[in-house]
């Protein structure tokens, strides 16, 4: 597994493991065996201790992050716990998974481009 950023792997949101541990995204392969592990650092746990995939901020109060000149995030808001762009139902998140990495390299480049303009 390479140590580059997430969005620089070439599918890299499928290629690995979705376990989180006190928010931390397990670095291995999905579907590796033993422990789940955060690359650099010591940071180890097994399925019993991994968190929900459930982002804790599910439900909570958000507006609509500022788009792009071309409409990006298209009406989503940025999830302050997980930093995923998510629906919003009546005023609030809607549940939603913690983000995991982007699901295309469109959507990646999207999105660096709207963390650039407005930060997070």
């Amino acid at each position: 597994m390479s140590n580059r950023p997430i969005a620089q792997l070439p599918g890299a949101a499928r290629m690995l493991c979705l376990s989180r541990r006190s928010g931390e995204l397990c670095t291995r392969r999905a579907g590796h065996a033993g422990l789940h592990n955060r690359t650099g650092s010591s940071i180890l746990w097994s399925d019993i201790d991994a968190d929900a995939p459930r982002c804790p901020a599910s439900g909570s109060a958000a507006v609509p992050a500022p788009r792009l000149p071309d409409g990006y995030p298209n009406g989503r808001a940025l999830c302050g716990v997980c930093f995923a762009f998510v629906t919003l139902d009546d005023g609030a998140l809607s549940a939603h998974d913690s983000w995991r990495g982007d699901e295309s390299r469109e959507e990646a480049d999207r999105r660096r481009a709207w963390m650039n303009t407005h930060g997070w």
